[in-house]
This record gives C-alpha cells, structure tokens and sequence, in this order.
C-alpha cells in the first residue's frame, strides 16, 4: 500500500531548498571575485605607484600621479602605434613633473618599455625599465637592481646636451654605453632623447 500523497507545500521544499542553495553558492563565488580583483588592482596600483617613484623626486608631489595621467599617441616619439600614459605629477595643484611611458624599439633582443620622469622645467629626473628581453649578463644591466647606468640620464634636458648629442660616446655622444652592451644603450638613450623632446613640444598640453 502506498501512503497518503505529500502535502502539496512539502512538494516544493526540496527544490527551493537547492534554489537557496545555489544563490548563496553564486553570492559567495561573487563576493570571493570582487575580493580577488580589488587585491589585484591594488596590488597594481602599488607596483605603478613604486615604479613612478623610482623616477621622481622624494616628496615633491601630492597627488595619485597614477591616477592622474592621460594617454596619448605618438609613434615617432614614444616608439609605439599603441596609446601610451603620461602621468601628471602635481603639488597643490601646480605641475611637478610628467612620467613618460616610452619604447625603445631597436634593443638587441627586442623593444624595450621604459618609464621617463621628467620635471616641470624639462630636465630628467630618473628612467627606469619596465620590460625588456635583452641579453642576461649584457643588455639586463639597463635593469635597476644589476646596475645603476640608467642613472646617467638624471639631470639632462633638451639643451643639455643638444639633441645631436644624444648619443653613446662610441657615436660621438655624451653618454657612457654598457660594456658589451652598445647596441641596448643606443637604443635607451635614443628613447630617453625622444621622451624629452615629446615632453617639450607637448608640456602644455600634458598639464592642460
């Protein structure tokens, strides 16, 4: 014999039951995401902000210059068809400085991606590499942990040195190439030259 059918109610309790279930599986899975992603960006947000630093003056701006930055396009100067950010740097509302991200194209691996601080007045501030492939031993010393040659650049302008002297001194320039290396360092220096002429012809612009 069977027994007397289910209380209509009961019938549906099993399948509310993995309902609730399976909103509070998806609510969970949601909120871990959300979690996840803003870990991420910040995580992100620290690594621009050390890199941004590296090329900028101790404690002479105010701002997010993360935050504060426009993208712009110019393949002949920043060595990419791509949009590349400028990053303003302010204090108290005045221009401090601009980080350039720029390409060198012509590396003796591949392009290499830098990051040029570049103050208010025109002069460098500091470069540092983003990415790069080059030679481990040769061409990575262009990296900040293995050398400090990127430091050359601090203090050179526009018109210091001229433009034509942008250059190695094996080309008759005024800066120093790495040992072993002439083909990397030729093509930073070139990039770093382009950065700053970028930066003169479009300072207005840049802080509008």
């Amino acid at each position: 014999m069977t027994g007397p059918p289910a209380p209509p109610g009961n019938r549906w309790l099993p399948v509310i039951s993995l309902t609730l279930l399976a909103a509070a599986a998806a609510a969970l899975i949601t909120a871990t995401q959300e979690r996840t992603q803003q870990r991420i960006a910040d995580n992100e947000a620290a690594e621009m902000m050390k890199g941004l630093a590296a090329v900028l003056p101790d404690g002479d701006y105010d701002n997010q210059p993360y935050r504060d930055r426009i993208m712009v396009v110019d393949a002949e100067l920043l060595g990419s068809n791509d949009p590349q950010p400028v990053y303003r740097v302010r204090k108290s509302g005045r221009p401090v400085a601009a980080v350039i991200a720029v390409t060198a194209r012509n590396g003796y691996v591949g392009p290499i991606r830098l990051l040029v601080g570049i103050s208010a007045s025109g002069t460098v501030t500091g470069v540092r590499v983003v990415t790069h492939r080059e030679t481990p031993g040769l061409g990575d010393r262009i990296e900040a942990k293995k050398s400090n040659w990127l430091s050359i650049f601090a203090g050179h302008s526009a018109t210091r040195p001229d433009y034509d002297q942008w250059l190695v001194k094996r080309d008759g320039g005024d800066f120093d190439q790495m040992t072993g290396a002439t083909v990397t360092s030729r093509s930073v220096v070139s990039a770093v030259r382009d950065a700053v002429r970028y930066f003169q012809e479009h300072r207005d612009t840049i802080f509008e």
